[in-house]
């Protein structure tokens, strides 16, 4: 079986306490058939950092963006992140979105920012991977006016109700599910996995955040995207083999990387 956690953050995982180093993360991973990660990184400043952390492994891809809560601390540098883009080992534009929940003050340049990302994936022709809290009409609006289904991507921790999970669907987007489908107060977002299709369908971690049950209230670690895995396969009525095999496959398809099948 071959398990793909297509949204961690492996450059700030625990590695004073739980891990010894990125290698023991990756073998503790396996040892659940986790065999692929999409490393995240949240900006562009720091991109450079997380490359030389994780070194060049065929089981790690990279993504790059600026994420809309970092708008403050990080001046958004087109050039820089083109530059970064334009890396074969990374195969998308990302995390980026609109954030209202913890940063509403900022909402202009944060939509200027976020339409220029899609603009930038677009020209390189990499999907986008999308943050989206307390912005649910006009992340739409943005993907729309942005026409980012020419680029392609996916809504990574989904969230969101039914009629956002259609909008994007109609866009040609993926629906990333994180370890929040296993907990009890997420019965409306099990309702809307049961209405995505198979095959736009994702599964993540968001390590070191939201760890599923039964690791809720614990650090998460990309070997956990197995209980992910196990959930959504359930919740979809099919074989945990089954699930792995097409969230694999819609990964490869998405993000332009050749997996085992």
């Amino acid at each position: 079986m071959f398990i793909v956690d297509s949204h961690c953050h492996l450059d700030v995982l625990d590695y004073e306490n739980l891990h010894k180093n990125v290698d023991d993360v990756l073998v503790k991973a396996k040892q659940r058939d986790v065999k692929h990660c999409l490393a995240i990184g949240v900006g562009i400043a720091r991109f450079h950092q997380l490359q030389q952390m994780l070194g060049q492994r065929e089981d790690i891809s990279f993504s790059c963006g600026l994420h809309p809560l970092d708008i403050e601390e990080e001046i958004f540098d087109p050039v820089k992140l083109r530059e970064i883009i334009a890396l074969p080992e990374v195969v998308a534009v990302g995390e980026i979105g609109l954030d209202y929940y913890y940063s509403a003050e900022n909402k202009q340049i944060q939509q200027e920012y976020f339409a220029e990302q899609i603009n930038i994936a677009k020209e390189f022709s990499k999907p986008v991977i999308i943050h989206t809290r307390s912005a649910r009409e006009d992340t739409i609006q943005i993907l729309k006016a942005q026409q980012a289904e020419r680029c392609g991507g996916v809504i990574h921790c989904f969230t969101e109700n039914q009629w956002f999970a259609e909008q994007v669907l109609d866009l040609g987007f993926y629906i990333s599910v994180s370890g929040i489908i296993t907990f009890k107060n997420a019965e409306e977002i099990r309702e809307v996995i049961r209405y995505v299709p198979l095959d736009r369908l994702l599964i993540e971690t968001d390590s070191p955040y939201l760890a599923p049950v039964p690791y809720r209230g614990k650090q998460n670690q990309p070997a956990y995207v197995r209980e992910v895995c196990e959930y959504v396969a359930t919740l979809k009525g099919v074989s945990v083999e089954k699930l792995a095999a097409i969230t694999t496959q819609n990964f490869s398809r998405l993000f332009g990387v050749n997996l085992p099948q």
